[in-house]
């Protein structure tokens, strides 16, 4: 049976493969132990050829790539707990979308589809079918829309053709176009032009394995991200709903085909749009059938929303500090979300942990709770910490991905198509039209030019033209007249 050694009590702790797709939360205060609970489940994972996709908030879980160290402090706690230790790494490919700290992380507009990004950029009902509307004017018309300059174009086009767009497709206005076009501004400005582009994720390159069938971890680098609240959980969201979309329903397995950890999961639904709420929890329902497993990691357990928080069947967690009372209500909220055990007041517990310690409850056979135990969690073979910039780089190196995602590709999308139709439909200049800095030559030798001069073109009088509409004006009379036709005849008979 597949399974994963958390922690030791009177007697050892494990997360069974078979249940690990009914997801989990691991929840404690800042420097409780949360985050190397997490990288446990990360390499236990990994060795069981299970790949893990990781949100690094604060860059500490990068060292999953490296051999861990022997110390005092660890030879310490493996003598406590009596367990076997081995320092290994773990096969690592980290992502960025900045492109800086991993390989650059791509999706289309296309691909990312009018309903999500309506709901991205919190449009209304009916600017989100205005968008749709546009989107479906550029499948009609062959616009391949990849990254912002070509929404934006998009949206350009269609305020232009807005009439013939509403006979064809429905009613559409200049006030929502600017509505959803300042939206894509927010957007820009967010680093989103960072995200929309080619060569868009192909998600199957999160799930891999190594050469010796160990699953590959993918990390994901958010320090920067997490900073732009809006663009990470746009990539959260759309990765899930990816997966939700495109994994085939594989009911139970003996270990799930991915697993997720979301680091800091309270920053995915602070001021969240109730649209992204929704969506998640939808996701996180449905997607256990996909045989993907989510696992949150926040400071406390009410930072996830009821509705998902029901949904955890494996639970880690570490101290929590009852020293406000929203962190009393914390504290009893999370001692009544776990199996009971009588010889455990969980109440008092939680506010007792020591570092590296925590109330674990893991799904067991037949999917039942195991009863809360107080456990101490055992260490990684990976180290524990930050890595430099070149032990980074040296990973980046030796990706096996790297060539795929690492150059930009710009290609004919529906920016340069609409530039193109555009200047088609500019009319060229009049075929008599002197060039700009002509010459007598230039306009077929001085004698076309004199001729120009005295009888005109087709956009300019000639002197002759010019003495007739003179005298025109200032004669007066008979007389002015026969002067006029005198004129004009002699120009006849030329």
């Amino acid at each position: 049976m597949s399974q994963i050694l958390i922690g030791k009590s009177d007697k050892e702790i494990y997360l069974l493969g078979k249940y690990a797709n009914r997801h989990g939360m691991i929840a404690g205060a800042t420097g409780t132990g949360k985050s190397v609970s997490l990288m446990v489940l990360a390499e236990g994972f990994s060795k069981l050829g299970v790949p893990v996709f990781l949100a690094d908030v604060k860059g500490d879980l990068a060292g999953l790539s490296e051999v861990g160290a022997m110390n005092d402090k660890l030879k310490a706690r493996i003598d406590k707990l009596g367990i076997q230790w081995t320092a290994s790494a773990n096969p690592v490919v980290f992502w960025d979308i900045y492109g800086k700290s991993g390989h650059p992380v791509r999706t289309t507009i296309s691909e990312m589809g009018p309903t999500l990004l309506g709901r991205l950029m919190e449009l209304n009902d009916t600017q989100q079918g205005v968008l749709e509307i546009a989107f479906k004017a550029a499948d009609d018309k062959g616009l391949l829309l990849l990254d912002l300059k070509d929404l934006r174009s998009l949206l350009v086009w269609a305020s232009e053709n807005a009439k013939d767009i509403s006979q064809h497709y429905g009613l559409i206005s200049p006030t929502s176009i600017a509505a959803i076009q300042r939206a894509v501004l927010s957007l820009d400005q967010a680093g989103a032009d960072q995200f929309f582009g080619e060569p868009a994720l192909d998600l199957a390159d999160f799930m891999r394995q190594d050469l010796s069938g160990r699953g590959i971890v993918n990390i994901l680098a958010a320090d920067q991200l997490i900073l732009k609240p809006k663009l990470y959980t746009t990539f959260l969201l759309w990765m899930l709903s990816e997966l939700f979309e495109k994994l085939p329903e594989v009911g139970d397995l003996d270990q799930p085909k991915l697993v997720f950890f979301f680091d800091e999961a309270h920053l995915l639904f602070d001021d969240a749009p109730a649209s992204l709420r929704q969506r998640v929890e939808q996701v996180v329902r449905l997607i256990r059938s996909k045989g993907v497993g989510v696992y949150f990691c926040s400071q406390n357990p009410d930072d996830v929303p009821d509705v998902i928080l029901g949904q955890m069947g494996n639970r880690i967690q570490h101290a929590l500090r009852a020293f406000t009372p929203r962190d009393q209500k914390a504290v009893k909220a999370a001692a009544e979300t776990f199996a009971p055990n009588p010889k455990i007041k969980v109440v008092e517990a939680i506010t007792q942990l020591g570092v590296g310690e925590a109330l674990v409850s893991t799904l067991q056979e037949g999917g039942v709770p195991m009863p809360v135990e107080r456990a101490f969690i055992v260490s990684p073979g990976c180290r524990i910490g930050a890595i430099t910039p070149e032990e980074r780089s040296a990973v980046r190196t030796r990706s096996p991905v790297g060539g795929k995602y690492d150059t930009a590709i710009d290609r004919e999308s529906a920016f340069e198509t609409l530039n193109q139709r555009a200047q088609q439909s500019t009319p060229p200049p009049a075929p008599n039209a002197p060039s700009q800095g002509g010459t007598a030559q230039q306009g077929g030798g001085w004698m076309d030019t004199a001729k120009d001069m005295i009888f005109g073109t087709s956009r300019r009088q000639g002197m002759l033209e010019t003495m007739a509409k003179s005298v025109v004006r200032n004669a007066g009379g008979q007389i002015g007249r026969s002067i006029l036709r005198g004129v004009l005849g002699s120009m006849s008979r030329r």
